[in-house]
């Protein structure tokens, strides 16, 4: 018995656990209030967190919806006829409101479509001093 005993002051060990179903009973004879409630069945709670979950992050499920919905309409007009860049760079803009990752793949593709218009200028603006240099060096038919 000493030995048990100074096993429990050591490890901590808690008493031996008494069925509490006399007491329960009792309880819901004096307070029938306090019986569960059908909202506290075991098979009700996984629902009520995923209304709790939705009811604080509902604007962040709306948000990630609407800024898919328009990404994946942006990338199928890529291949239709569209605006496709133009969703691409909507819907990235929504979701960036609320995930970096958004953020970071609409500077990466706003650089991206700066240096592809940079080009586009630079070879436009050469073409154009071709024919300007075509037609000032060519024989003049006056």
């Amino acid at each position: 018995m000493s030995d048990n005993l100074h096993r429990r002051d050591i490890w901590g060990d808690d008493p031996e656990e008494r069925d509490a179903s006399e007491v329960v009973a009792e309880i819901a004879a004096v307070d029938p209030q306090s019986a569960r409630r059908w909202h506290d069945h075991p098979a009700v709670v996984p629902f009520k967190v995923v209304g709790r979950f939705i009811a604080k992050n509902g604007r962040r499920i709306a948000i990630t919806i609407v800024g898919a919905v328009v990404l994946l309409a942006g990338l199928a007009l890529l291949v239709l006829p569209g605006p496709g860049w133009l969703l691409i760079f909507v819907g990235l803009s929504i979701l960036g409101t609320e995930y970096v990752w958004a953020q970071r793949m609409l500077r990466v593709a706003k650089e991206q479509a700066n240096k592809a218009k940079d080009k586009v200028l630079r070879r436009k603006q050469a073409k154009e001093d071709r024919r300007n240099d075509s037609s000032a060096d060519g024989p003049d038919v006056s």
